[in-house]
């Protein structure tokens, strides 16, 4: 899957899934352009890619995401694809406990406000490369979990992909085409950064084939689906979670 002098925009670029997809980006000739928030792991990123454009910003701030794409289109001209991958979540906000509206903005601002900002800012310039983009939800977007506190991470995600298949309607008649991934339990930094007790162990029992995914599996469906492989794709969700939404007991 070559993607050579493609421009490919990856949010959420400094660890995980999105290190994992500059990463493969870049090795398939990809010009890389990494968005995060970390400058230090942004760094550690961009040393493993070749020459990759470096955006520290956030993408729920309105000035940093026309800042990515203004700074994306003066150094290459143009963009290929476009990776919503960054998310967030905060386990304090419940219906029944926390600061539920406290955190439901502060999760849908950057799971859902900022993709639909950052799409829109990209979108004349995907046109006039028939590129794509792909948006990293979750099976939370479909599913829902036992602890309250991920409500307003569920509800985001499966707002994320309803916009999904709003935004394929709208740019499939120019020639662009907008896909999800879900993916089941994978082992990033979220658990850390959300100083949440689960462990990524402890939900391979949930699983049908008893493992959680590496980063890395899920970049290889990015790459999948952002290629001319995939040309025939649109609006459509790829799960990937080893069997985690079907297996009921």
């Amino acid at each position: 899957m070559s993607f050579k002098n493609k421009v490919v925009i990856v949010t959420g670029a400094s660890s995980g899934i999105g290190a994992s997809t500059a990463i493969m980006f870049s090795k398939e000739g990809a010009h890389v352009v990494m968005v995060g928030r970390n400058e230090t792991k942004l760094s550690a990123v961009a040393a493993k890619c070749s020459s990759p454009l470096v955006i520290r910003a956030d993408v729920g701030n309105d000035d940093d995401a026309r800042r990515i794409v203004n700074e994306t289109i003066d150094k290459f001209g143009q963009i290929d694809v476009l990776v919503n991958n960054a998310g967030m979540s905060v386990e304090n906000g419940g219906l029944l406990g926390g600061d539920m509206m406290k955190a439901f903005d502060t999760i849908l601002n950057v799971n859902l406000r900022a993709v639909v900002h950052l799409t829109s800012l990209a979108a004349p310039h995907l046109v006039k490369t028939k590129g794509n983009v792909v948006n990293i939800s979750s099976i939370g977007g479909t599913s829902t979990f036992s602890n309250p506190g991920v409500t307003n991470y569920c509800v985001s995600k499966a707002a994320l992909n309803h916009f999904t298949v709003c935004a394929a309607a709208e740019l499939g008649p120019h020639g662009v085409r907008v896909n999800t991934i879900s993916p089941g339990p994978v082992r990033t930094d979220i658990l850390e950064n959300t100083n949440n007790s689960v462990t990524w162990d402890s939900l391979i029992p949930f699983t049908l084939l008893n493992r959680v995914s590496e980063p890395e599996e899920v970049a290889d469906l990015i790459l999948f689906i952002a290629s001319d492989r995939a040309k025939s794709i649109t609006g459509v969700n790829y799960v990937t979670d080893n069997g985690m939404l079907i297996k009921r007991n």
